[in-house]
């Protein structure tokens, strides 16, 4: 019997399993982990939603199959969404998906569009299922550097220029996880420049786009003029209503992008729970205030941590949105990595963040810290971490390479 499984075989250790080792033997023991490991929001989801939710569930028939595609309310409420942020129109019939959340979507974006010996560009770091969705249905990445600057172009042009076969798309994200990067709209025109010029399609990830501090709201790639003949866009509720769990999120924008992706979940899937969507339908359709009030949670989130992080002398750059901050390591621990560095965070801080080799090679030498506890929590977790640099890292390293 054959249990070398071609698929599973490409897929690397995963990284993060050693520090959740660590952290559920810790816990184990009694200890109180701070974990900014996950970007898992830690807040209840609007109460209207929850209104609805409970409402919906009473009528016997939303217990039926769903449509893969998502129903006909929720698709209008996302194509209004583009319209009053962006100024962007959009064909609820044509142009909108609605996805298990934005990592199911772009999985199975993947399936949809490629096939055997198919290559695809993903900056590097990148999250996770941006490469992976590829590699697992086998189709070969081509990585460049994530710079949201003009060396982005250039490593761009280079990787089409020199590839063996055309690739037949490209990822972005921005504001990006893991580094929190944000992009201009004159960025997308550039980039929509290229591609048309190269004939590749664009995957936008927007996840974040409502988590912004101070500066302008981020952009969709979709409001470059003629972006929708090649471009799709993905988005969540997750973030933007604290309701990760729910697993709602979109594919917008070209038509034939959005409709190979529909055709392969209406092979996959019948969509999410009908209750599900129609509380999510009234999330977007609603007032708009949680959205505001959750913005600023997360900016004094932010902006605790920083001054933690500064009382601390670890020179990390603030973000201008997403809900991470993504922190080069102390130069002390340099040479040991960003997974050891995590090890030892968790050991002497009782504080758990990511490791940045997690999210690709480029990651090396960072972690990323998600904004993901109370502010009281925050707080101590930078005394902790605060207490932690102070200590001898030649010892700590010393005592890591002995365990």
């Amino acid at each position: 019997m054959n249990d070398d499984f071609y698929r599973i075989k490409r897929l690397p250790p995963y990284v993060f399993a050693e520090v959740n080792k660590m952290k559920a033997a810790a816990r184990a023991s009694g200890c109180d982990i701070i974990d900014f490991g996950m970007g898992n929001p830690d807040s209840a989801p609007p109460a209207h939603v929850i209104d609805k939710m409970r409402e919906t569930l009473k009528d016997p028939k939303v217990h039926r199959y769903s449509l893969s595609r998502g129903i006909q309310g929720l698709r209008r409420a996302q194509a209004g969404y583009y319209q009053k942020r962006f100024g962007v129109e959009l064909d609820p019939e044509a142009e909108v998906v609605v996805t298990i959340g934005s990592k199911e979507g772009l999985a199975n974006m993947a399936q949809a569009i490629s096939g055997p010996g198919d290559c695809f560009i993903v900056p590097d770091p990148c999250y996770p299922i941006h490469i992976w969705g590829f590699v697992i249905v086998g189709c070969e990445v081509i990585s460049i550097p994530n710079t949201p600057d003009a060396s982005f172009f250039t490593h761009l042009k280079q990787a089409l220029d020199t590839a063996q076969r055309k690739p037949v798309a490209m990822i972005v994200n921005f504001p990006c996880n893991p580094t929190s990067a944000v992009v201009d709209l004159s960025f997308y025109e550039q980039l929509v420049d290229i591609c048309k010029h190269y004939g590749i399609y664009i995957l936008s990830d927007l996840a974040y786009c409502e988590l912004y501090y101070d500066g302008k709201p981020p952009p969709s790639i979709l409001q470059v003029k003629g972006a929708k003949d090649i471009a799709v866009e993905f988005t969540s509720i997750s973030k933007t209503y604290s309701m990760a769990g729910w697993r709602i999120g979109f594919c917008v924008g070209n038509k034939k992008l959005v409709g190979a992706l529909t055709k392969i979940k209406s092979y996959l899937d019948y969509g999410t729970f009908l209750p599900v969507q129609v509380a999510a339908t009234a999330a977007i359709n609603g007032p708009q205030d949680y959205v505001t009030n959750l913005r600023a949670m997360y900016k004094e989130r932010r902006d605790i941590l920083a001054e933690g992080l500064e009382e601390a002398n670890w020179n990390v750059p603030l973000p201008d949105a997403s809900m991470f901050f993504w922190a080069p390591i102390p130069e002390a621990y340099k040479k040991i990595g960003c997974l050891e560095f995590s090890k030892l965070l968790l050991k002497h801080a009782d504080v758990a963040v990511a490791p940045g080799v997690g999210f690709g090679p480029g990651g090396e030498g960072y972690v990323r810290i998600a904004l993901v506890e109370n502010k009281h929590r925050i707080r101590q977790a930078m005394r902790n971490v605060k207490q932690f640099l102070q200590l001898d890292p030649e010892k700590q390293i010393h005592e890591l390479e002995k365990a």
